[in-house]
């Protein structure tokens, strides 16, 4: 067994060593985006010699898993488990010892420790979500307890079952898991904690109730490193800053989460926590909600929170600061809050001040918009949810920025009124509020000459009946009644009798309620019948064709569709150079360009569904969308 390691308690001090000096950002950036779980404070070493022995059951453990591009891979798990172990016994025993640690001395332990593990459970689950997928790390070990006699004090099974999403690296192929070393590493700490309790109520009951301060009559306190969590305290968490480019920069347009992962290394449940987030105004005020309910945690019990927000596009250059704190309903001792320091400036800036200007970056800056070209009876409702009620949704991370610059577009370039305009992002995309729009707010505005133009990115999900449904941000996949039925949806676009209703949807589309033995139901986005009719005209522009996960690049910062969409309003769709972009140029545009980005940036397939077919000489096809001022000239990509 290899063996000559420094106890953690030192470890822990050269870290902090390194990071002090500097006290620059970047410093916290790095701690703030990649710490992980240490051990809570049980108190001072209790006066006990111990020998620890690992079994190779538990060295050499390790788990096969797929990745996420069914790459078989392994993960090993003894020796970060080892590591882990033996700074919970150095931070137990007075003395400790283990084989390989150097030469044997005459005097015995007072106690001999092995543990064992059985076959470790490790699952990951692809459900489609671009950046993260869910994970299952379970552990089973057994700790004995020997005198120095050989007399067995003890068998004590040590247990944990930790779940969490694993977030995929930031690459194209996006195949390995960037959190998954953290996720070992915290799953560890929870079952040393463990390990931790039962020695202390083993060997060493009485003191297990002093507090950390206090030293044994006659002997002088040991010094103290300030604990993380307060004596008896159960609770531990970390706060993880996540924006979209990684870059660890909050940037104008970025859609931001705070990620707060806590445990519960205590002996008894802790009651009503929640999670509140306070800090610099400028990004606090940007996320929705600043205090999320946790719950009851049971011993070993850990659960992860995030709070989202899309920062707009103009924020001032500064230094900000988020602060996260942890309350219980019970009043006990909280631990420690947390600071993460970040980076703001504007968004499209380079790190020298000055605007990128690229092929990716253009559809963030919204042109300026023209007064030749105004549509007083055309009316927008823009949805766009990035993350669910339901943390089990999928999530789509650009949703609600893409809703955002797809009705700034329209707005500039297609002469939509301001007025005319309507965004519902995540918390504010309920059912009954999408209802409200449809069923409300535009029948009383449309007249027989308006242009609809609805907009939603997010999820949709398909029955056993085929029957299509969109998921409203309260949405859950296991109830149709929280669902919108895209029956309704055609039901209230044809009342209205417009000119033309332009339907677009980016995002993805999975099955629910399937029987594994029958066949999966397609999507039938034609429920209304599309085409001219009663209801006048209902054109379809689906991101992609079937059941599949519509692609996003964190490259571009955009779902891939709605990305194309954006650049062929722009004028890059304009094939005829005559200042106009049609539905037939649009249309065309985004049936070659889609494809074509899918398989070279991402080697996947992804086909946009366009219906009912125009041809290019019709009327229909000649439907002028946007005017691009002349001085937008198209871009290659």
């Amino acid at each position: 067994m290899r063996r000559n390691s420094v106890p953690w308690k030192y470890l822990q001090g050269g870290v902090l060593l390194l990071c002090l000096p500097a006290l620059s950002v970047g410093c916290e950036k790095i701690t703030g985006a990649f710490g992980r779980a240490t051990l809570p404070d049980f108190g001072p070493p209790i006066p006990v010699s111990v020998r620890m022995e690992f079994d190779s059951s538990l060295s050499d453990a390790s788990a096969p898993y797929l990745d996420s591009c069914n790459h078989p891979r392994e993960v090993r798990i003894g020796p970060v488990l080892e590591d882990t172990l033996l700074q919970a016994a150095y931070q137990t025993f007075k003395t400790v010892s283990f084989a390989g640690s150097g030469p044997t001395t005459q005097a015995k332990p007072d106690v001999d420790v092995r543990i064992t593990l059985l076959k470790p459970r490790f699952n990951i689950k692809n459900d489609n979500v671009y950046d993260r997928e869910p994970a299952l790390l379970a552990l089973d070990a057994v700790a004995t307890f020997r005198d120095s006699t050989g007399k067995l004090l003890r068998e004590q099974p040590l247990q944990v079952s930790r779940q969490e999403r694993l977030l995929l690296e930031p690459t194209q192929e996006r195949c390995a898991y960037a959190s998954l070393d953290k996720f070992v590493s915290d799953t560890a700490v929870v079952l040393s904690s463990k390990f931790i309790r039962e020695a202390r109520a083993l060997l060493a009951p009485e003191p297990m109730t002093a507090s950390a301060g206090q030293a044994p009559a006659g002997q002088a306190p040991a010094p103290q490193a300030p604990p993380s969590v307060s004596a008896g305290q159960v609770l531990s968490f970390k706060a993880t800053i996540l924006d979209e480019n990684g870059n660890l920069i909050l940037e104008g347009g970025e859609r931001v989460r705070l990620r707060v992962d806590l445990v519960n290394s205590g002996t008894a449940p802790a009651q009503g926590v929640s999670v509140t987030l306070a800090g610099t105004p400028a990004v606090v005020t940007q996320f929705p909600a600043t205090t999320l309910t946790v719950g009851a945690l049971q011993p070993g019990e850990s659960r992860s929170v995030e709070f989202a927000a899309t920062l707009p596009q103009s924020v001032p250059a500064q230094r900000a600061e988020l602060l996260v704190s942890i309350a219980e309903a019970s009043g006990g001792a909280a631990p420690a809050a947390q600071t993460i320091v970040v980076a703001m400036r504007p968004g499209g800036l380079a790190a020298g001040g000055g605007f990128v200007a690229g092929r990716y970056d253009d559809v963030d800056q919204v042109p300026a918009a023209s007064a030749e070209f105004q549509r007083p009876q055309a009316f927008l409702i823009a949805v766009g949810i990035g993350a669910h009620r339901d943390e089990r949704n999928h999530t789509r991370k650009y949703a609600a920025r893409d809703a955002e610059l797809v009705a700034a577009h329209f707005q500039t370039l297609g002469g939509v009124p301001p007025a005319n305009a309507l965004v519902l992002q995540d918390r504010k995309a309920l059912r009954p509020g999408i209802e409200e729009a449809l069923l409300d707010w535009l029948p009383p505005r449309v007249k027989s000459e308006s242009v609809v133009i609805v907009y939603f990115a997010g999820q949709a999900v398909v029955s056993p009946s085929g029957e299509t449904y969109l998921v409203p941000y309260e949405g859950s996949r296991n109830s149709v009644s929280r669902l919108y039925p895209l029956n309704d949806l055609h039901a209230a676009l044809s009342k209205l009798h417009a000119q033309l209703t332009l339907l677009i949807f980016d995002g993805s589309v999975s099955q629910v309620g399937r029987d594994a033995r029958a066949k999966a139901k397609l999507p039938r986005w034609d429920v209304g019948g599309g085409g001219a009719g009663r209801g006048g005209t209902i054109v379809h522009l689906i991101g992609t064709t079937g059941l599949h996960n519509a692609l996003e690049s964190d490259k571009l910062r955009h779902g891939l569709f709605t990305y194309y969409l954006l650049r062929g309003l722009r004028g890059e769709a304009d094939v005829n150079h005559d200042g106009e972009v049609t539905l037939g140029e649009l249309t065309a545009f985004l049936g070659t360009s889609v494809p074509a980005a899918a398989r070279s940036d991402f080697r996947q397939e992804q086909h946009p569904l366009v219906f009912p077919a125009m041809p290019s000489t019709s009327k229909l096809a000649g439907f002028t969308l946007t005017k691009p001022r002349a001085s937008q000239a198209p871009q290659n990509r």
